[in-house]
């Protein structure tokens, strides 16, 4: 075992360290065998202006569309980019790195047996803003704003800037439905609601963080509420994993990121454990990720996410899924099938020697497989397919390549004021989703899709067990078994087993299932007069 240490670089505590990180990385990636990059416990600062710029295309962010004038599309700075490195450990050695600028955190691209530990990201004034209601009349709000911000008013309009971004706070105030609330009673729970500036007439400063802003009316608001203005456009990510083998974080800490906390594209073998994706202690900051915490896309082999907290998300806690490609053009056996959502594209996990299924996208049910034998990405939307026997394919369907089916296994994690679902998931391999707490949720704590027409997610889920989980709030049903087929054919999904979780306040049915054949639900405990909803299930067993 080599160790390379980062001081050696020139990357010691107290300074600014982007450029110097190049150097470091480009250099384990010319050293053979196991090797450490081992940093001193310390504070440590990055500027995005001296960071790699990397085209990155990752899955569930930013579409073309969404790109504004000026900006290069999936263009990304990155301060910590390995690319094509095998045997590698990065050990923080405690330290934490503080960003100026909107960057993807970490990209681990290509890579093999690849350790991230013992480490802390934080962002220095990042474009996520809390206003907080501290005064109310009837024809103006005053606003409390967090002291991570800066802000401006200028001709009666509120601003908020920092590196890399300066932006009116009521943009796009109209349309903006996704915004944080969390209330002075209930600080566990945030939802989604209305731009809190939508409708402003003006706003003045009045010193010491705070503003008072004019409407017409004030009946929306309460003393004690905090709104969290962001961008939702999802156009960085905190860690991105993408085509790599064996990537683990351990002990790892991340207090913000402008997308996704985590995402692993295309990859094989995939390990978090007690990774800290919440706030740092002291922030007035209740939200730590623009969207969801983890997202695993088309991977194979086991994902491994354990003894790990996660608070503050602006969409799910884990989305493990794969995406449905809709067959466009078939020429004997040759397909073309093409990515359907906006802000999943540029990539192509369908290897050759992968087996593909054929899906009815009103059933979601398989017609036949085959075996890919050739497969080019020929644009960012379109894969060029040549297949052992295309007799199945039906221009219009889709396909689901079952090969990148992981296994999954969720266990001893806490998770509190998430803004949609604890868990979503669609995938054919073994679940186990188990000693888990679900303090807070908007939506369901654990949902099993499977989609062909919104999101485009796939797939069948073959073998779930729930186990001794504790679902303390959940804002929708607490497990919500339902694929989104449009019409009923057969199951979807087989063989769930939910078994001696906690409902301890929900008086709802605590399950609700459809389209599922083979569901056991036994020894739970629960408040509310029903535990089990079911529609078009067969084999149900419920004691």
């Amino acid at each position: 075992m080599q160790i390379i240490r980062a001081a050696d670089f020139g990357i010691v505590p107290n300074t600014e360290i982007a450029e110097n990180l190049i150097k470091l990385f480009a250099h384990a990636k010319a050293t053979d065998g196991e090797k450490t990059v081992l940093f001193d416990a310390g504070t440590y600062s990055i500027d995005s202006a001296k960071c790699e710029k990397k085209m990155l295309y990752i899955t569930n962010t930013v579409g073309d569309e969404e790109f504004e004038d000026g900006e290069t599309p999936h263009k990304n700075a990155v301060p910590f980019y390995l690319e094509g490195i095998s045997d590698l450990t990065v050990d923080g050695g405690g330290a934490v790195f503080v960003i100026d600028g909107k960057v993807t955190n970490i990209a681990v691209e290509n890579c093999k047996n690849i350790t991230l530990e013992n480490m802390e990201i934080r962002h220095s004034h990042p474009d996520m803003h809390e206003l907080q209601v501290v005064s109310k009349r009837l024809f103006h709000i005053d606003f409390a704003i967090d002291r991570d911000t800066h802000y401006t008013v200028e001709n009666g309009n509120l601003y908020f800037y920092g590196k890399d971004y300066r932006v009116r706070a009521d943009k796009n105030a109209v349309n903006a439905w996704w915004i944080g609330l969390i209330r002075k009673a209930t600080p566990d729970k945030v939802k989604r609601v209305r731009h809190p500036l939508f409708g402003v007439r003006k706003t003045a400063d009045l010193g010491n963080g705070k503003v008072r802003a004019h409407f017409l009316n004030t009946a929306q608001f309460k003393i004690g509420d905090c709104f969290y203005i962001y961008d939702v456009r999802r156009q960085f990510a905190g860690i991105f994993a993408n085509r790599s083998e064996n990537v683990t974080l351990r002990n790892i800490k991340q207090r913000f990121n402008y997308s996704l906390a985590f995402v692993a594209q295309d990859c094989e073998n995939i390990t978090a454990e007690s990774v800290d994706f919440a706030p740092e202690q002291g922030s007035t900051r209740k939200l730590a990720s623009v969207a969801d915490f983890m997202q695993i896309c088309m991977c194979r082999g086991k994902v491994r996410v354990t003894d790990s907290y996660f608070d503050g998300a602006g969409d799910d806690t884990l989305n493990v899924h794969g995406i449905h490609f809709k067959i466009t053009k078939k020429e004997g056996n040759t397909l073309t099938v093409r990515f359907m959502h906006p802000q999943s594209h540029g990539f192509n996990p369908l290897r050759v020697g992968d087996t593909l299924a054929f899906i009815d996208p009103h059933t979601l049910l398989e017609d036949g497989q085959t075996n890919i034998v050739q497969s080019e990405l020929v644009n960012e939307y379109e894969i060029c397919l040549q297949v052992e026997n295309a007799e199945k394919a039906v221009v219009g369907a889709v396909v689901e390549d079952i090969s990148a089916c992981p296994d999954l296994e969720f266990c001893n994690n806490k998770m509190t004021r998430i803004i949609t679902r604890g868990l979503l998931i669609t995938t054919r391999g073994k679940v186990t989703v188990e000693n888990n707490r679900f303090v807070s949720t908007t939506m369901s704590g654990i949902l099993l899709s499977d989609d062909a027409k919104s999101w485009y997610e796939s797939g069948m889920c073959r073998d779930v067990t729930i186990r001794n989980n504790t679902f303390d709030y959940c804002g929708g049903t607490p497990i919500l078994i339902w694929p989104e087929n449009s019409r009923h054919a057969g199951a979807v999904h087989q063989n769930i087993k939910i078994a001696d979780n906690v409902f301890p306040h929900f008086k709802g049915a605590c399950i609700r299932a459809k389209s599922t054949d083979g569901l056991l639900v036994n020894g739970n405990r629960f408040d509310g007069k029903c535990l089990l909803q079911t529609k078009d299930c067969t084999d149900v067993v419920s004691e």
